[in-house]
Parts: structure tokens; sequence; C-alpha cells
């Protein structure tokens, strides 16, 4: 089986099917079980771990550990941090629509350009890099491989960044 994802790694369709064949029991089951611990939709959930299955293949390196497991590890990882970023936005206040004010499409484009470049100006270099890698879509973990951190001191400047945002917008 070793060859299979040696094969695999190097970009063979075959083996790349041979293997997902033979992982897809495994990926459904744990997108099921997370979608009932969480809420969310299975299916949806299951797509996130094929693609993190298949970005890791080619990393894969077949002489340390289990082939199988680092696919399945990565693809949990995957998975997680898609619950993650839905459960952040289910969570995010979004304010009162009927308390602003309405504005032109070009008056409201030029004011949002400007508030975000005031608001990103009080932001430390690191803080202002990881805003604009989540920005462009880029998950905690993805950003922070980026950078050369790990997610948890993403986690962290997320935080920082929040935190940094309710000070400006109440002192708006």
């Amino acid at each position: 089986m070793n060859l299979s994802y040696e094969r695999a790694r190097a970009g063979d369709a075959q083996a790349t099917r041979a293997i997902t064949d033979a992982l897809r029991p495994r990926l459904a089951k744990m997108a099921a079980y997370y979608a009932r611990c969480t809420g969310e939709d299975a299916d949806d959930l299951l797509q996130e771990a094929w693609v993190g299955l298949l970005e890791a293949l080619p990393a894969l390196d077949v002489q340390i550990g289990s082939p199988e497991q680092y696919l399945i590890q990565h693809a949990r990882w995957r998975l997680l941090d898609a619950v993650r970023r839905a459960r952040v936005r289910r969570c995010a206040q979004l304010e009162d629509a009927e308390a602003l004010p309405a504005a032109t499409p070009d008056r409201s484009a030029a004011l949002a350009a400007a508030c975000v470049a005031e608001f990103t100006g009080r932001l430390k270099p690191a803080q202002r890099a990881i805003l604009n890698l989540l920005i462009d879509g880029l998950t905690w973990r993805e950003a922070g491989a980026a950078l050369g951190c790990t997610s948890a001191n993403i986690a962290y400047h997320v935080r920082q960044i929040r935190r940094e945002y309710l000070a400006w917008a109440g002192a708006q």
C-alpha cells in the first residue's frame, strides 16, 4: 500500500482514487460524528475533510508513521477549522442595519475604505499581516504556516485584533 501512497503523492490519479476509496468510509464517519456534535452540515464537513486530505497528500512521507493516519489527521484538522470558522461567523455580532445612516454607494465605499485604513493603521505589523491572510480566506492553521507560527499564535492575535476593533469602534 505504501507504493500507492508514493504514486498518489507523485500525482498518479489511479493511486489517488484507490486511496480516497479506501479512506472514504472513515472520512464519512468522521464528518457525520462532528456534524452531530457541532450541528454543522455533514456534507459540508465531509467536503472540508476531503480538501484537507488532498492538500496533505503531496507532503506525505511514507517513511514516517502511518500514511493513513497522517492524511486522516490533516482531514480532521481542516474539518475542525471549518467548524471553528462557522461558529465564529454565527457568533459575530451584527450591527443593527436600521441604526446606520443610508449612504450612496460611492460615498459608502470611500467611507468604508477610510475606516479600514484607519483601523488597520492602529494594528501592529504582525496583526495586519494576519488580518490580511484571514481576509484572503486562509484558515488560522494556514495563516500560521505562512507566517511561521502556530494556529494558537494566530488565535491570540485575532483576539487582540478584536479587542483593538472594539476599542476603535467604541471611540467612533
